[in-house]
């Protein structure tokens, strides 16, 4: 299962339409290492850090979990298009994924940048990878 959902969320779910506070504060008590990166990185990218390629278009995130449960926390929210779509609605950027734990934010207005394209592509995907990561 990918998100604790009380029966008072489920139960409003069932009679319509939920919040985006309501689905966010789900996703925040079922998922607190990957809401946490999330905001990480969305910050990093609003006060311009520098991302671990040098550019300050996008921010990511290149430490791996700590633990097994951490990793697939991440997993879950970047699996499901309804949770990431909240996520990125909610820190105002467009998350984009490499592998277990290569989540990078960028601002919605570059989303059709080169930068963009880059990280997202198949040979940015080829290069970033090693063999340490294989089985992440």
């Amino acid at each position: 299962m990918s998100l604790d959902v009380s029966e008072d969320l489920l139960s409003k779910a069932e009679a319509g339409e939920v919040t985006d506070a309501e689905f966010l504060d789900c996703i925040k008590q079922s998922l607190p290492f990957a809401w946490d990166l999330f905001a990480k990185v969305a910050d990093d990218l609003k006060n311009g850090v520098v991302s671990s390629s040098g550019s300050t278009q996008f921010a990511d995130n290149t430490t791996p979990p700590p633990d097994e449960q951490a990793r697939g926390q991440l997993l879950r929210a970047l699996a499901s298009d309804s949770m990431r779509a909240a996520l990125e609605r909610h820190h105002g950027v467009k998350f984009a994924f490499q592998n277990c734990h290569r989540i990078a934010a960028f601002p919605v207005s570059e989303v059709d940048s080169d930068t963009y394209r880059k990280f997202t592509s198949p040979r940015g995907q080829l290069l970033n990878q090693s063999p340490e990561l294989k089985d992440c």
